[in-house]
């Protein structure tokens, strides 16, 4: 990755930037009131399980506008697109169920979005800072399969607090490396 590249995109360089700062400062603060919220379920809990994987479509639906003509193919951008939101749907419903059913449901949305982002990220490496991302999309494939498996014997949801959090430190890494090559680029 090059200053050349970043260059070339600045402009989408520069828009990816800002929304890996905001997407990391929402998945802090998203994890911040599911910690203080609990496992006791509720409305609370259903709103903040259906809120997060609809904020990454709207970021990606962002992203997407953002970028203007496509350059490469946006297949993996609307296919997280429509997981993100069928995840919201299915997340709204196992929050009435079961803490169990929340992170069976929240593994498969993890393992579908994280292979999903780890095949747009390396789509565009080109246009820098995606390497974060890149490793962020196989963590998330592991974690949401660790989800998956342990749901059965899961009695809290603050393992989908932590793993929020680190995603949006993989975001935030994404920025700062966006924003160490934006300048060298001008």
């Amino acid at each position: 990755m090059t200053a050349t590249h970043v260059s070339e995109n600045a402009p989408f360089s520069a828009s990816l930037r800002k929304l890996y700062f905001i997407r990391f400062a929402f998945a802090v603060l998203w994890a911040v009131v599911l910690f203080t919220a609990g496992s006791t379920g509720g409305v609370l809990l259903t709103v903040l399980l259906v809120v997060y994987p609809l904020v990454d479509a709207v970021a990606v639906l962002t992203q997407l506008r953002a970028e203007g003509a496509a350059q490469a193919s946006r297949v993996p951008e609307w296919a997280n697109v429509v997981v993100s939101v069928a995840a919201a749907i299915a997340l709204g419903i196992a929050s009435t169920m079961s803490v169990s059913a929340v992170l069976l449901a929240w593994g498969f949305w993890a393992v579908t979005a994280g292979a999903v982002q780890l095949v747009a990220a390396v789509l565009r490496r080109s246009l820098g800072g995606q390497i974060p991302l890149i490793v962020s999309g196989a963590i998330s494939v592991l974690a949401g399969a660790g989800f998956a498996a342990g749901s059965g014997t899961a009695t809290n949801t603050a393992g989908i607090g932590g793993y929020a959090i680190l995603g949006g430190i993989f975001f935030l890494v994404a920025a700062i490396r966006l924003n160490v090559l934006l300048p060298r680029a001008s």
